[in-house]
């Protein structure tokens, strides 16, 4: 079938512009949630006058990756790779980064700068979060198969938490 020069010129603009929308709504929701991961850690940071987590795509490829690794299990699981590592777990699919994030930055009330500890609890997610020479994040969030929930992991660099340090 032959179409004019005129329509199929104007149905391929249409085409191309719909792929760009497209692709410039992908970008928007991973800005979202890249936000949704960063925002209330730097906030965190920012409490105790420390430069903000800058976003690093390579932690991202390295989070993204471990991520789709347990989703098969969706076990909390560290990668013992070589960053700094926050991971979360939540029952259902209805978790999101500012969640996780938020969980993390709740430990806060347990840790005690004085001595440096998390009065029995666990505040080790907090203190990585705030730790003094972590600049880069890289994150992502996967849906775990079999209904078993939603498991998010945060990677640091340089990695914090060492034994008998402070983290600021």
């Amino acid at each position: 079938m032959w179409f004019p020069p005129i329509i199929f010129a104007l149905f391929l603009s249409l085409l191309t512009s719909t792929t760009i929308i497209a692709i410039t709504d992908k970008n928007q929701l991973n800005k979202n949630v890249i936000n949704d991961f960063v925002s209330i850690q730097n906030q965190a940071r920012a409490a105790l006058h420390l430069p903000p987590l800058v976003w690093d795509t390579r932690l991202e490829r390295y989070a993204d990756l471990y991520a789709r690794q347990r989703r098969q299990d969706c076990l909390l699981k560290h990668s013992n790779g070589p960053y700094g590592e926050n991971i979360f777990w939540g029952s259902g699919d209805g978790w999101n980064p500012a969640q996780a994030a938020a969980a993390w930055v709740a430990e806060r009330r347990w840790y005690t700068y004085g001595s440096n500890s998390c009065n029995g609890q666990e505040c080790g997610h907090y203190t990585q979060i705030i730790w003094k020479t972590s600049r880069r994040i890289g994150c992502a969030r996967v849906t775990c198969f079999q209904g078993r929930g939603v498991f998010m992991i945060c990677n640091y660099d340089p990695p914090g938490n060492y034994m008998g340090e402070k983290p600021y």
